[in-house]
């Protein structure tokens, strides 16, 4: 079929549509983070400070659509763990629920890429409060740990770091929390 003179600004439209898509998407992702892995873990319950931000509990950057990516190298004492776009993380103003805790604790894990794991470390005030040791072995998709915070009261903010096996890497959650008496 003959290509009419009035078709011509319609294929032209199509066109540059289509070109504005395809440059669109090329800037999208040149703009995303070279090497970070789509999926990892966090702590759900009680709810982490990424988990409040997925939630939407607090206003937070970039972490509300991947709470599970606060990945840094081990050894950190960060919330962040190290990761500057995820800042708002250590920022102890910013509004933070706070969940009412016993003397012991479940800390219940939400994993979406399992990595062979060496340990899982809790700190209250730069003190390893409990350490679960996992001899490389990969995590479920949930899974939750028993922490015993005897010695402690009042409100805090505990660190989670899971220390992954094949890997100078960790996966960070701080979780703040009140202990009861």
């Amino acid at each position: 079929m003959p290509l009419r003179t009035s078709d011509i600004p319609r294929k032209k439209h199509r066109f540059r549509a289509a070109a504005a898509l395809a440059a669109a998407t090329a800037l999208f992702l040149g703009l995303m983070p070279a090497g970070v892995a789509n999926a990892h873990g966090y702590i759900s319950n009680p709810m982490s400070r990424q988990a409040q931000c997925a939630a939407g509990i607090v206003q937070c950057g970039g972490i509300r659509w991947e709470p599970q990516s606060v990945e840094g190298p081990k050894g950190l004492m960060r919330c962040d763990g190290g990761v500057g776009r995820f800042s708002e993380l250590n920022d102890d103003g910013r509004g933070w629920r706070v969940t009412d805790v016993g003397r012991v604790q479940a800390f219940t894990w939400t994993i979406t890429a399992a990595h062979s794991t060496s340990t899982w470390e809790y700190f209250i005030g730069g003190r390893r409060v409990a350490v679960f040791n996992d001899n490389g072995a990969r995590p479920p998709w949930t899974f939750t740990h028993t922490v015993d915070l005897s010695g402690y009261s009042g409100r805090h903010k505990l660190l989670a770091r899971w220390n992954i096996a094949d890997t100078a890497n960790a996966f960070y959650a701080c979780v703040d929390i009140n202990i009861r008496s």
